[in-house]
């Protein structure tokens, strides 16, 4: 069958540094079960332009094969666990973009530096 792998490091940004796992590779990942919701501004070089206001679940409970092939169930929390949920909807096809509940008032132009 396929393989869905997404790789997930948030130990060197500011809103992750914290509290992490640090670099998790996370083959068939599934979430098991979510917790709260959190709206936060999100972005994606898919879409390097745009950033948007996405709803997600504060904290997940994760279950994936790690790199060797070892099943492993995490809690992430926090910027981790929309990290999580961020990269798991690519592996479904879906950006940021169809989270957001209006394009017109929670999707922002990002500054050009």
């Amino acid at each position: 069958s396929d393989l869905r792998v997404v790789v997930v490091d948030v130990s060197h940004s500011k809103q992750g540094r914290d509290d992490n796992h640090g670099c998790l590779v996370m083959v068939n990942p599934e979430i098991l079960e979510s917790e709260g919701a959190k709206v936060m501004r999100e972005g994606c070089m898919s879409v390097p332009d745009y950033t948007g206001n996405v709803t997600r679940a504060e904290k997940i409970l994760v279950q994936f094969l790690d790199a060797d092939g070892q099943a492993r169930v995490i809690r992430a929390r926090g910027f981790e666990a929309v990290a999580i949920q961020h990269e798991l909807d690519h592996l479904d096809g879906l950006l940021f973009l169809d989270r957001v509940s209006s394009l017109k008032t929670d999707v922002f132009r990002r500054k050009r530096r």
